[in-house]
């Protein structure tokens, strides 16, 4: 954000990216660097916060270390690879398997999220409901498509993996300009998501408890 924002540094500001993306990064201008952030906070609100909460409710550290564990499998290899087909395929289906109710959760709490922050909780529910399922992946558009609803943007298309191009589906309408605020506003939709995730993960756990003392 302060490379774009700040220092107008769009050099900075793909390397940055790169750091934390798959896709080509060297030729992005700022608005597909916005685009490609948005969309890394929308799909890892899911990976990165949600699901591993959702599993430690289920089955505590332990088990929310299983799913970390197959998730970065899936992130290392869980894509068309010679070398690693049959790992690639096992570890990507497993992974679908293990996000399909966290990535729907996340959905609607990035829904409640919106209406909480200020953003388009209208626009976050009406466009999760019409492009959730656009992505090939069972669970990858919920969390970008809410993204895209309560912030009023536009995002997919174009993107460019190892050199090849690959046009991801479109989610949400293009509203709104691609600008750098559109992160500050994705971060603000990311923190008020966990802190729902967490309060949910702390109040189950209390009424578990009390009802299981009982």
């Amino acid at each position: 954000f302060d490379a774009l924002n700040k220092n107008k540094d769009l050099a900075g500001a793909r390397q940055a990216l790169s750091m934390i993306v798959g896709r080509d990064t060297q030729d992005l201008n700022e608005p597909e660097i916005v685009r490609a952030t948005v969309e890394t906070i929308g799909e890892n609100i899911s990976d990165g916060i949600i699901a591993p909460l959702f599993y430690a409710l289920l089955g505590g550290a332990p088990l929310a270390l299983a799913y970390k564990a197959s998730n970065t499998l899936d992130s290392m290899v869980g894509y068309k690879n010679e070398c690693y087909h049959d790992l690639g395929w096992a570890s990507a289906k497993l992974d679908d398997l293990l996000n399909f109710v966290p990535a729907r959760i996340s959905g609607v709490l990035m829904i409640t999220a919106a209406y909480l922050s200020g953003l388009d909780g209208k626009g976050a529910w009406r466009i999760f409901w019409r492009d959730r399922q656009k992505h090939p992946s069972p669970n990858s558009a919920h969390g970008e498509a809410a993204m895209a609803g309560a912030l009023r943007i536009q995002l997919g298309g174009a993107t460019s993996y190892q050199g090849i191009e690959s046009a991801k589906p479109l989610l949400g309408d293009p509203i709104q300009r691609l600008e750098p605020e559109c992160i500050r506003e994705a971060q603000r939709l990311m923190f008020i998501t966990s802190l729902l995730g967490l309060v949910a993960v702390l109040g189950s756990t209390w009424t578990c408890n009390h009802y299981f003392h009982l």
